[in-house]
């Protein structure tokens, strides 16, 4: 979540008169996140969220991840749930950019997440996969392998400003997973494709939400999977930790069965999805616009977890053996 968009107290209080949430006490911008525009909304009924979608978000592509999150939750899987106006319309325009609200989720996301933490994501991650294979609409990923060279090319110039070589390194890596090593045929669905810490809520160690579906879409269930491993199971340092790997996948595993072939593949998907954050930081990092709300995330983070994923040969590497995975 970010605030590139600002709103006035009075254009916000006259958008809200569209809706029965009640009278607006306060909000205030949430800084999290890279994406879009986020507000905490405090009414005289409750709290809410109300997301304004920038410009990477196509308004033709609202109504998936809408009725996405309304199948979800129809399906027993605690997501956010957009809420309609008066006129039965969930999605709106505020400021020029079209606006939703959504109901607000207890729980807090993981600062330090801890093996119950990635136990509790796998079997949240599975869960969903399952929930949305009867999901009637589709989405192709745009950020998945030929999505990679634009953001490379946005940002070649620049990327040795942060690192010495890095524009070599991408360049390499992104020349091989271009070469036709992409993993095929393996089992597809909706994914979310975004399932960061930050975009999971927890009530203690039980997961009490899964947040923020701007970037779900029909891909391979396992690069689901492979964003996670890289998301949950490194520590601050970026070492990588075997033991949440183990939690993470196991419980995965005892909600979906992960095939054979996706065993084998989930090592160079990690790598690809590696890199695909690598890519997306570094593009987000150098073009912050002037007076935007919003934390950068460091895009050298990604570039430690890729140097492991390259080093990784099989599930063995992450502690799990490839036969069985164990919990």
């Amino acid at each position: 979540m970010a605030v590139y968009t600002d709103v006035a107290a009075d254009e916000l209080a006259e958008f809200l008169d569209q809706y029965d949430i009640g009278e607006l006490l306060s909000y205030k911008g949430i800084a999290e996140g890279v994406e879009n525009s986020n507000f905490l909304l405090h009414t005289s009924a409750g709290y809410f969220i109300l997301t304004l979608y920038e410009k990477r978000v196509a308004k033709s592509e609202l109504p998936f991840f809408l009725g996405l999150m309304t199948h979800l939750a129809g399906r027993g899987i605690i997501c956010p749930q957009p809420l309609q106006n008066r006129s039965g319309d969930a999605l709106s325009t505020l400021a020029g950019r079209p606006a939703v609200i959504i109901n607000f989720l207890e729980g807090i996301w993981p600062r330090k997440p801890n093996a119950a933490h990635c136990a509790g994501v796998g079997q949240a991650l599975a869960k969903m996969h399952l929930a949305g294979r009867d999901f009637p609409m589709s989405r192709a990923n745009a950020l998945s392998v030929s999505g990679w060279r634009p953001l490379f090319d946005a940002a070649a110039s620049r990327a040795d400003r942060l690192q010495h070589g890095l524009r070599a390194f991408l360049e390499a890596e992104l020349d091989y997973l271009e070469g036709g090593v992409w993993p095929k045929n393996l089992p597809q669905g909706v994914i979310h494709a975004d399932l960061f810490p930050d975009n999971v809520f927890f009530l203690g160690e039980k997961v009490s939400g899964l947040i923020d579906f701007t970037f779900a879409c029909n891909d391979a269930l396992t690069y689901d999977v492979a964003i996670c491993l890289n998301a949950w199971c490194f520590e601050s340092d970026c070492s990588f930790n075997v033991t949440k790997a183990r939690a993470f996948l196991g419980a995965y595993r005892r909600e979906r069965e992960m095939s054979p072939a996706e065993q084998d593949a989930l090592p160079l998907l990690a790598r690809g999805a590696a890199l695909r954050f690598l890519l997306t930081r570094l593009v987000d990092f150098l073009d912050v616009p002037p007076g935007a709300l919003v934390r950068p995330k460091d895009p050298l983070e990604y570039v430690r977890k890729l140097r492991f994923q390259q080093s990784v040969a099989s599930l063995r590497d992450y502690g799990v053996e490839t036969s069985g995975l164990v919990a």
